[in-house]
């Protein structure tokens, strides 16, 4: 009993730092993606660069020595259809369902509809799951590679570890590696972007000085005249 209520205090405890944290930098999934494509801007983008590094050496760190509790769940072609349709579905809602779970709590009518409807359309699929989902799970989800069913089988770390024996940490360094190239190119053009606004913004002064000085120009040759 102690276990369990010093369980629920602990997570209660990191919830509360981790929504306040979230609230206050105003951190969103679906900005990291939106706004880097649409707006060429990559606050969020670099946060959630950081944040994958961070939890990919963290967690392939734990399960190289046998402490991780990875997700066993198959990929294949429903999870590529689903993920389509939830990002779909993020854009129109204009939050991640973490930043919707935050705009709720500040008495966002918007998204409290889309968590709403994130509920609604969860439960209808649990209802419709083993009646008309293709291909059937008890067939093909099987956790290994079944290519007619569209299934390739589980899918992380630990499989790649147990299939090839290399440490898990090591297939976290290299997807770390990538993150941090992808990072460090942000940075660069982030670099080359601001460059570009300071000579513009130069360029204007310039023009100004040039526009101001010329009507001073004209009343000195008056004068002479």
């Amino acid at each position: 009993m102690d276990s369990a209520i010093g369980e629920c205090l602990a997570a209660f405890v990191f919830g509360s730092v981790v929504g306040l944290l979230v609230q206050r930098s105003r951190f969103c999934n679906t900005a990291a993606l939106r706004d880097a494509i649409l707006f060429k801007t990559y606050r969020n983008t670099k946060a959630l660069l950081v944040a994958m590094m961070i939890l990919t050496l963290g967690f392939t760190t734990f399960l190289t020595f046998g402490e991780g509790n990875p997700m066993h769940f198959d990929v294949g072609l429903n999870q590529i259809m689903g993920l389509f349709l939830f990002g779909i579905g993020m854009v129109l809602a204009g939050a991640c369902t973490v930043s919707t779970w935050v705009k709720t709590g500040e008495g966002n009518v918007g998204a409290l509809w889309a968590l709403l409807f994130t509920f609604i359309g969860m439960f209808l699929f649990s209802l419709l799951w083993s009646v008309n989902y293709w291909p059937p799970a008890s067939l093909s989800m099987t956790g290994e590679p079944n290519l007619s069913a569209l299934q390739l089988g589980y899918s992380n770390a630990a499989t790649l570890q147990e299939k090839f024996g290399i440490p898990a940490v090591v297939f976290g360094a290299v997807q770390t590696l990538v993150l941090f190239a992808i990072y460090r190119a942000i940075r660069r053009k982030e670099t080359i972007q601001h460059q570009h606004h300071e000579e513009a913004a130069a360029r204007r002064e310039a023009a100004k000085a040039a526009k101001a000085a010329k009507p001073a120009n004209t009343d000195a040759r008056t004068e002479q005249a």
